[in-house]
């Protein structure tokens, strides 16, 4: 099948599990890894390999730009202690458990011979990247905390540079090179430090040209530029391209946004990088299964599940670590968090290209991928899985049985009094005698007002509930407000220039208005 064939393929398939993941109600990167594992099995698709250089040049630039741009500066500052606390000190210290708890365990059991340290601080290192996409989506969708996802985030969004920097000076270490702490502090100082710095002079310069025009289409360009420019100009200079791309995004979301984009060029900006994550994620979490050979997996069971337990193991003791360390601070974090924070540092498509980038003489590779590849899945999707119950049962989500109960009790009304103005319409249309429909009429009539008083009597937040439907129809009418003012523009009522105005004043208070949600 030929590459751009591929891709078409691809894109259905990710359109068809996406309906399927929001009919029976997983996560839909979840959902993915599982259609492309099947896929992958069944010899359906050819689609192109997951290499660095794909994820390099396409996936990873966009992907952590839309997080970046997406993520409130001000929440971010706020978290900033314990974010740098988990990406930085807290990446290395999880480096170290890791090996150190898997060492051992693989020597005993004899996965092969002569696995030792190196090739132990090799997998740590390359596994250490977190990628909670399918979590922070999930948080959203149930009303999880926004700190709470501000920690997920901002932690993933740096540790995919921080991992990076350490997976290269430890390859280099384990593969010959010369080594030292102070050396490698150093390396890390100067990856990182000028990579931000990097990221910080393109996203500027970016910022600053949107203030100079007013076009949607310029400015998307202008975004695009800074999140693929920032990435592939620190790397040509052995950089951190993931941090670079980090502050262009962060730049570019909360300062470029804010000062240099109007209204409607802002709902268009954001409006393209929700629809390039959600197009990245479907390729990416598709290839990452059509990338697993699930024969090769249940051959190496016994490693895997020892690696999986030395990872989450490590990433506990992390999380936990740092929870005590922060415990008299500004920035504290609940016991209750630290346990989603474990349980939601799933592995990703970073992991599974690092281990695919070791060398093909590198000692143990194979038993390094297999390993890397088992403990992304079985992250995923046990993880990815089990992500909901564990938000309800620590009371950290609002989905309770009466909200439920609420929802069906209007959706219900909505579908009697939606049959009570279609019944108006027959009678006004003539098509039934007002005599012959009176008993259905006084039918639904009843059905509403009882789902009327079924609604009163459950104990729920009136106030919110208020608050929530207000919003829902507030933006509904904005929504009728602007599709009118296109068609008066089609119509040839409209000049162009009162079309955008009138468009602008729309956009104004559709941004205020989810800002406000």
């Amino acid at each position: 099948m030929h590459f751009d064939s591929a891709f078409v393929m691809l894109f259905a398939v990710a359109t068809a599990v996406a309906l399927v993941a929001r009919w029976i109600k997983v996560p839909y990167t979840v959902a993915l890894v599982v259609a492309g594992l099947v896929l992958g099995s069944a010899r359906v698709i050819d689609p192109p390999h997951l290499t660095k250089e794909l994820l390099y040049a396409v996936f990873l630039p966009g992907l952590v730009f839309e997080a970046a741009f997406h993520l409130d500066a001000q929440k971010f500052w706020q978290n900033k202690l314990a974010i740098h606390a988990l990406a930085i000190p807290g990446v290395a210290a999880a480096i170290g458990l890791t090996a150190i708890l898997l060492q051992p365990v693989a020597s005993a059991l004899h996965f092969v011979d002569g696995f030792g340290m190196r090739h132990a601080l090799v997998f740590a290192a390359l596994i250490a990247a977190t990628d909670p996409i399918a979590v922070v989506a999930l948080f959203k969708s149930l009303g999880a905390p926004k700190r709470l996802t501000v920690l997920v985030e901002g932690e993933s969004l740096l540790n995919d540079g921080t991992a990076v920097v350490f997976f290269t000076l430890i390859l280099g270490a384990v593969t010959g090179g010369s080594f030292s702490v102070g050396g490698a502090l150093l390396d890390f100082v100067r990856v990182v430090g000028f990579g931000t710095l990097v990221g910080v002079i393109i996203g500027y310069l970016a910022s600053k040209l949107t203030q100079r025009v007013d076009d949607p289409m310029i400015e998307i360009t202008l975004t695009t530029i800074a999140a693929y420019g920032s990435f592939l100009f620190a790397e040509h200079f052995h950089l951190s391209g993931v941090i670079a791309t980090v502050a262009a995004g962060m730049l570019c979301g909360n300062y470029g946004a804010r000062t240099g984009m109007s209204p409607s060029t802002r709902i268009a900006v954001e409006s393209f990088w929700e629809y390039v994550a959600f197009a990245l994620n479907s390729i990416v979490f598709l290839l990452i299964g059509f990338e697993v050979h699930v024969d090769g997996l249940l051959r190496s069971w016994q490693a895997i599940l020892i690696a999986y337990l030395a990872v989450t193991v490590g990433r506990a003791a992390l999380i936990y670590l740092v929870t005590l360390v922060l415990r008299r601070t500004k920035e504290s974090i609940p016991w209750s968090w630290s346990a989603v924070l474990t349980w939601g540092g799933l592995r990703g498509g970073l992991s599974m290209v690092l281990v695919l980038a070791l060398p093909k003489d590198f000692p143990h590779r194979e038993l390094l991928v297999t390993m890397t590849f088992g403990v992304v899945i079985l992250s995923i999707l046990l993880q990815g899985l089990s992500m909901g119950p564990l938000l309800r049962k620590l009371g950290l989500v609002g989905v309770r049985a009466d909200r439920q109960d609420y929802e069906r009790e209007r959706g219900m009304m909505r579908a009697k009094t939606a049959a009570l103005a279609a019944l108006d319409q027959l009678l006004k249309d003539g098509a039934v005698h007002v005599d012959a429909v009176t008993g259905i009429r006084a039918e639904y009539e009843g059905a509403v007002a009882d789902a009327e008083q079924r609604i009163k009597d459950l104990h729920l937040q009136a106030d919110v509930l208020r608050a929530e439907e207000e919003l829902a129809a507030r933006r509904h009418l904005l929504l009728i407000e602007k599709d009118t003012i296109v068609a008066a523009f089609h119509k040839g009522y409209l000049s162009h220039e009162v079309l955008d105005r009138l468009m602008e004043d729309v956009d104004a208070r559709l941004l205020a208005l989810d800002s406000e949600g």
